[in-house]
């Protein structure tokens, strides 16, 4: 289906480019199963060839991604919290869980936000517990938007530097982008494992508080 969503794409004007590439990055943060690295790489592509302009690419995918961003952790920072509050949020973090959280964010928000842009698999949740955690706006908003101008303008360069070449285009960054979803599905496994164990760990304080 992105395929063909993307073959339509290229005979269409210029204008419809810059959104449906903008309208990808900003979803992404939504539904993180949606492809915008590949619809911003295709846009590129389409630089090359056609009336498109590969900085208006780059400046539609960066406003549209960081803006969705911001919104998702200016949500979650105002209803989070009381959404974990709840009994299906405590299945999910227990409020011993949301204090280390919390104190992994003092710690390393920063940098934590800065690298999970490049990171697929972790992209759209970072800012969401950033939110939760009641992270700094600015203390998020300034990594975030550095390292999506990083990732987005590479992603940019290799589109427009690889010209007509679809192909070489998709292979080449689907290699690149493949060590990236190995890191980042380590990441979430040993994120799963810190689940695991906080929850065993409160849970066992709980009952000897208990007693």
């Amino acid at each position: 289906m992105i395929e063909e969503l993307l073959a339509t794409l290229a005979s269409q004007p210029a204008w419809l480019i810059y959104l449906v590439v903008g309208l990808g990055a900003a979803i992404e943060n939504i539904f993180p199963p949606i492809p915008a690295d590949t619809f911003v790489l295709f846009g590129a592509f389409l630089a090359t060839r056609g009336d498109a302009n590969e900085w208006i690419v780059l400046a539609s995918t960066w406003t549209a991604n960081v803006g969705s961003a911001l919104i998702v952790y200016g949500l979650a920072r105002r209803y989070g919290r009381s959404a974990f509050q709840t009994s299906i949020g405590r299945r999910i973090l227990n409020p011993g869980q949301l204090e280390r959280i919390g104190g992994f964010y003092d710690r390393f928000g920063i940098w934590a936000i800065f690298f999970s842009r490049f990171l697929p698999a972790l992209r759209a949740v970072v800012p969401v517990f950033a939110g939760v955690s009641g992270f700094g706006f600015w203390r998020t908003a300034i990594p975030l938007a550095v390292a999506s101008a990083a990732w987005y303008g590479l992603v940019v360069l290799v589109g427009t530097a690889a010209g007509k070449n679809w192909n070489a285009i998709q292979d080449l960054f689907g290699r690149f982008n493949t060590g990236f979803a190995i890191v980042g599905g380590l990441l979430l496994a040993a994120v799963a494992v810190w689940w695991w164990r906080s929850r065993h760990d409160h849970d066992h304080d709980r009952e000897a508080g208990e007693a």
